[in-house]
């Protein structure tokens, strides 16, 4: 099961009621449905927050989450570069960025 305490830490007195459905239910219930592996939503999620130019610490998150998971450097290219012609080039430059921050060292 994914723990996750992240809307908690952030919002738990500002919005309760986002934190726990965020902490409870998208990464308590959602990320731990065994039906997709944790790689595979990984690389879903990084794809959707892409595709609508979500370019900033949330997104960088999640791609040291697919790290985490098991996306490789050479397959979390492959996708942004797929990924570019349908989202737009300009999100791919900016994914493309914050992905090497985080595969910085391989």
């Amino acid at each position: 099961m994914v723990k996750q305490t992240a809307g908690r830490d952030s919002l738990g007195e500002f919005a309760p009621m986002f934190a726990s459905l965020n902490d409870d239910v998208l990464f308590g219930k959602v990320w731990s449905d065994e039906t997709l592996d944790l790689k595979t939503r990984s690389i879903i999620t990084v794809v959707s927050l892409m595709s609508k130019g979500i370019v900033d610490s949330s997104l960088k998150y999640h791609i040291m989450n697919a790290k985490k998971n098991g996306v490789t450097k050479e397959e979390f290219a492959a996708i942004v570069t797929h990924v570019a012609f349908y989202a737009g080039w300009p999100n791919a430059w900016a994914v493309f960025n914050l992905g090497k921050e985080v595969y910085e060292n391989e």
